[in-house]
Parts: structure tokens; C-alpha cells; sequence
């Protein structure tokens, strides 16, 4: 029984961590948790933003991986 309960459990993304606010539809990177909010910076950097904790979630593999990538390549771009 608890490890059913333990797969249906979402964990938090730290600060550090890549995270989606699913009320704004933007991911970004934990920076802070203030006042029962959680700031979040987009990844590529510019302006935090707050978001509400029940509205912020971990991304799957496969969305970290499209995040990313989407950097890297947006950096080799950068280079040439």
C-alpha cells in the first residue's frame, strides 16, 4: 500500500532544479521559496517570477532533455 501511495506522490523541484509553473505555462529554474511562494527565473535568464507552490512541478526526463537541449543549441548558435 505505501508504495502505491509513494508513485502517485510529486515531489517539489529544489532550488537549482528546472520546474514548470502550470498556471503561467513557463519553465524555469528554482530560485527562492519566500513568503509561500516559490521564485522562479526563466532559463535562459531575465526576470523572476513568483509562483504559487501547488502550481510548480518537477519536469518529466523528457521535458528536462527538450529544455536542455533547446539551451545548448540556442548557445552553439550564439558562438558561430
Amino acid at each position: 500500500m505505501l508504495l502505491s501511495m509513494a508513485k502517485n506522490q510529486q515531489t517539489r523541484p529544489g532550488i537549482g532544479e528546472l520546474a514548470k509553473d502550470n498556471a503561467k505555462g513557463r519553465v524555469g529554474v528554482v530560485m527562492a521559496m519566500i513568503g509561500g511562494r516559490v521564485q522562479i527565473r526563466p532559463v535562459g535568464g531575465g526576470r523572476e517570477w513568483d509562483a504559487m507552490p501547488d502550481d510548480v512541478a518537477t519536469l518529466s526526463a523528457r521535458e528536462e532533455l527538450s529544455v536542455r537541449l533547446t539551451v545548448r543549441a540556442g548557445r552553439d548558435w550564439v558562438k558561430r
